[in-house]
């Protein structure tokens, strides 16, 4: 609608620049206003019938078009040399910082996540149809959407044809607000593509429950957003599959056309798959591009001290809501590359609610500082005010954390710890940070503005990045972690700080 407005605008800005009698000017201004009131008619109505169309045809190939389908092996984690056991820095046996260059082996540039977002094939044009608001909270946080109040939807069954009848309902318009009021929710909360699909799903069961018509109305809405989905049933039991970007580890998926599909709901063997696709639909990605906003529910505060400077203490304390989010997410790699994963939750914003308490805080301590001498106290703060442990002990499998995370959960491991570090030098700092991976042990490097700066090192793209340790207890910015000096490392890339 605005560009609409801007074109009226402009021609205004146009007409009273001109002379023009008055009488002669005010019958222009009708004329082009009304001009613009029929395009605009036009275009919407244009929009209206190529859905229609679109959906029509859907629900045609919904009634036919299935085949079975057996489920392909879930994606496992990649299995790792043994974790490095975490050794505290002793300077008394070591010698002092000097230049060596270490030789990368590999750098891995994850993709950056700048395919276009899923979006409608067509806006989606509110309408005055009398409708009733629904209330629900989505990891504590309270939402709403509008859906006809006398909907009566239901499902008679999962064959194709009950489908292709329910399919027809949702898309008649009735439930257009309702599609409206995601797609509002989505730009509202700063929801990435994943937690969007829990979003619409956790709609869809506060208005139908747990049944297949929750699912259809889950599918429908996440179809008409724009993103590729597919129907499928086991026994009876109606399941949505999504498609990804990245490869999702643990979970069981199925193959059509060479596209990967993920059940939402389902672990099946086997199932009967609809055929089904939409209009430029487009897969999910999981990557975070800016920060989810949701309501906040305090955790319990930590204490988190720095041996070295004591003057480094926080205390911290997170969202529990987002910490109940950040569970939900699943573990994926992108371009077959397991190591890319680890960027995604690097790349990912630490929360406003930490920002505000945390950082000024630390702030305060490297005011005055220099950029080395502001580095070494954040690293000293990650080394030592965390209490080391390994995944396997902890969780059970190998887990990654989000920067969040690590400040709420008890313990972490090198991993954790490199992603918040590289996360608050980038922020504070300004600095470039790239990820160090050894055999069995992440670390990171951080590019300073004076390139003399001295310590292991290696060169990137012309930048001297220098190697800092959040594992290395006490160690000194660049040092490398023993047992780790004739091993060549790989490097990943991270967005630039600036």
């Amino acid at each position: 609608m605005k560009r609409f407005n801007v074109a009226f605008f402009i021609i205004l800005c146009f007409i009273s620049s001109a002379e023009m009698k008055s009488q002669d000017y005010d019958d222009f201004i009708r004329q082009a206003k009304s001009e613009i009131d029929s395009f605009r008619k036009e275009s919407m109505d244009g929009f209206r019938d190529f859905r229609e169309k679109a959906n029509r045809e859907y629900a045609a190939f919904l009634a036919a078009a299935w085949k079975d389908l057996r489920g392909e092996i879930p994606l496992a984690v990649p299995k790792e040399e043994e974790p490095v056991v975490p050794i505290p820095y002793d300077d008394r046996k070591k010698p002092p910082v000097k230049d060596r260059p270490i030789v990368i082996q590999e750098t891995i540039t994850p993709r950056q996540d700048d395919a276009p977002r899923p979006e409608p094939v067509v806006p989606v044009i509110e309408n005055d149809k009398r409708n009733v608001t629904k209330d629900f909270l989505f990891f504590g946080t309270p939402m709403q959407v509008r859906y006809p109040g006398n909907h009566g939807f239901s499902l008679k069954g999962t064959d194709g044809y009950s489908l292709s009848g329910g399919w027809k309902q949702l898309s008649s318009g009735d439930y257009d607000n309702l599609v409206s009021d995601c797609l509002e929710l989505r730009r509202k909360h700063r929801l990435n593509d994943w937690y969007y699909l829990l979003m619409i799903n956790k709609m869809s069961e506060s208005i139908l429950g747990k049944s297949d018509a929750a699912i259809l109305l889950t599918a429908f809405v996440y179809c008409q957003s724009g993103y590729q989905m597919r129907l499928g049933t086991d026994r009876g039991k109606l399941i949505l599959l999504y498609s990804s970007r990245h490869s999702i580890y643990r979970k069981m998926y199925y193959k059509e056309n060479g596209i990967n599909f993920y059940p939402l709901n389902s672990e099946s063997p086997q199932i009967r798959m609809s055929e089904a696709s939409f209009p430029n639909e487009r897969a999910m990605s999981l990557y975070f591009n800016e920060e989810p906003m949701l309501s906040v529910k305090k955790s319990n505060a930590r204490r988190l001290t720095s041996k070295r400077y004591p003057q480094m203490s926080f205390d911290v304390s997170g969202n529990e809501n987002l910490i109940d989010f950040f569970d939900e997410y699943p573990s994926s790699q992108v371009g077959g590359d397991f190591m890319t994963r680890w960027a995604m939750y690097a790349e990912t914003p630490l929360s406003s609610h930490i920002r505000a308490s945390l950082y000024p805080g630390i702030r305060s301590c490297i005011r005055n500082k220099n950029e080395r001498e502001a580095v070494e106290m954040i690293l000293n703060w990650v080394q030592t005010a965390f209490t080391y442990e390994y995944d396997e002990k902890v969780w059970g499998c190998d887990r990654a954390f989000f920067a969040d995370e690590t400040l709420h959960y008890p313990y972490c491991d090198c991993e954790d710890r490199s992603i918040l570090f590289s996360r608050i030098v980038r922020d504070l700092l300004g600095l470039d940070v790239v990820l160090v991976y050894y055999p069995g042990h992440l670390a990171t490097a951080v590019s300073f503005s004076d390139p003399d700066q001295i310590g292991d090192y290696m060169m990137l793209d012309g930048k001297k990045f220098i190697v800092c340790d959040p594992t290395f207890i006490n160690a000194p910015v660049g040092m490398t972690m023993d047992g780790m000096d004739n091993k060549s490392a790989k490097v990943i890339l991270l967005k630039s700080a600036r």
